[in-house]
């Protein structure tokens, strides 16, 4: 019987830089060396930033309407949020980075874990190729950082991020805990995974500044203190992998859609149509990750901003059996809309969540002797569902709909997307023309 060899964990966080802008510029070159953004639902504020926009004094978050003056007199460029195009690129970003290890958990869309533990070369040559790869075969730029533990390569991806003799890659894993203590002296509190603002001024009152004062504190004070969460954090830049490894991202417990209206409404009969198409792709989410719902939330609101009257009305529908079925959703979204709707109220956002989530299996067992299966009823609403996602998946979203949702052309409560880029790989219409 041979000797297992030990290999020291060796866990890296890759994550693109800029992610948004990043893809914007992958589809238009010329846009490099420029200061970018691109702006949230509506045009309404920066989500995303270039270093470039960063050296002209853009936080994040800052609203449109008090910057664009840079548009003129600093040439800052602004994109509208062009999501269907961002959701293809992490997917091909998370599939070359998957190349490199078969076990890989997608943090979100521009940041993957993966379990290097064992693989040929050193952290550097590794994170190097990843980097590499993931630019030539995608063309978005990264960072990646490399530690024995998922909050250690979290730090070292920040270190990649700020240091810029580091070329983008970072490595805690060859250093011994002094080193590693001191390197991470680098970080502030504030910037450690799983503290940010709201709990840095209560760790600072204890003397904790930096993630090695965080490393270095009494465990026991800082679970008494704050909670188990923090302590596994404080336990993981010590280097004592605590937190579980995710092959597959957790079902959703909460499914959450809303929108700001790109003009606000007033009519009953819009808002009906923007909640259902809200919910649409809500139960669409629901079926992805093969789950039922009795429990749908509305609500309507104006604008806390506008002068007038302003209302709120939110209301939570039980349904009679767990369901899947984005008319059964919709339906129950009518009924919740009519016991909360006050006409001659300019609403300026609406919004539908689902909630009390199970899975197939749950939900079948809580049937009681008068309910039939919900996948059973109405007849064929499984099926009916099945064709229309499949159908979504292959011409693109919202090609069939139900027809409360459907929308013919922009309507008012639809969101402003000015500046927005074409869809250049999701849609064959708007394909990039490299000759004629």
């Amino acid at each position: 019987m041979g000797i297992q060899e030990h290999h020291p964990r060796r866990i890296a966080l890759i994550d693109g830089n800029s992610f948004y802008c990043s893809c914007e510029r992958v589809m238009r070159p010329a846009l490099e060396g420029k200061p970018l953004i691109v702006l949230s639902n509506n045009d309404g504020c920066a989500i995303a930033r270039t270093q470039e926009a960063k050296d002209l004094g853009i936080k994040m978050g800052d609203p449109w309407f008090k910057i664009k003056h840079l548009a003129d007199s600093r040439g800052l460029i602004a994109l509208s949020a062009n999501f269907s195009l961002y959701g293809d690129l992490s997917q091909r970003m998370m599939n070359v980075i998957g190349q490199f290890s078969p076990m890989q958990e997608i943090y979100s869309i521009d940041e993957s874990f993966a379990d290097l533990t064992g693989t040929p070369g050193t952290g550097r040559e590794l994170g190097t190729a990843i980097r590499d790869r993931v630019k030539q075969w995608v063309g978005i730029p990264t960072c990646v950082g490399l530690g024995p533990t998922k909050t250690l390569a979290k730090s070292a991806n920040f270190l990649a991020k700020k240091i810029p003799r580091l070329l983008g890659v970072c490595d805690l894993t060859t250093l011994d805990a002094p080193a590693r203590l001191k390197a991470i002296r680098h970080i502030a509190i504030e910037d450690v995974w799983g503290v940010g603002r709201r709990l840095a001024p209560q760790l600072r009152e204890l003397g904790i500044h930096t993630a090695a004062d965080l490393a270095q504190a009494d465990q026991r004070v800082i679970r008494d203190t704050f909670s188990i969460v923090l302590a596994k954090t404080a336990r993981e830049l010590a280097g004592e992998s605590c937190i579980a490894w995710e092959d597959e991202p957790p079902d959703k417990q909460q499914i959450m859609c809303s929108r700001s209206f790109g003009q606000p409404i007033t009519e009953k009969r819009e808002l009906l149509q923007a909640l259902s198409v809200f919910v649409t792709g809500a139960a669409e989410k629901l079926r992805r990750q093969q789950s039922f719902t009795d429990t749908v939330q509305i609500f309507i609101r104006t604008s806390p901003f506008r002068e007038g009257k302003h209302y709120t009305g939110s209301v939570v529908i039980r349904l009679v059996e767990t369901t899947s079925d984005t008319a059964a959703l919709i339906a129950a979204v009518a009924d919740g809309l009519s016991s909360v709707y006050r006409p001659d109220i300019l609403y300026a956002k609406a919004g539908v969540c689902l909630m009390n989530i199970q899975s197939e299996r749950a939900a079948s067992a809580q049937l009681d002797l008068f309910s039939r299966n919900s996948a059973d009823s109405p007849p064929g609403y499984a099926r009916l569902m099945s064709a229309m996602d499949n159908l979504n998946a292959r011409f693109g979203r919202s090609t069939v709909v139900p027809a409360d949702a459907f929308v013919a052309r922009a309507s008012t409560w639809s969101m402003r997307q000015e500046r927005m880029t074409p869809a250049y790989t999701t849609d064959w219409e708007q394909v990039v023309e490299v000759w004629r």
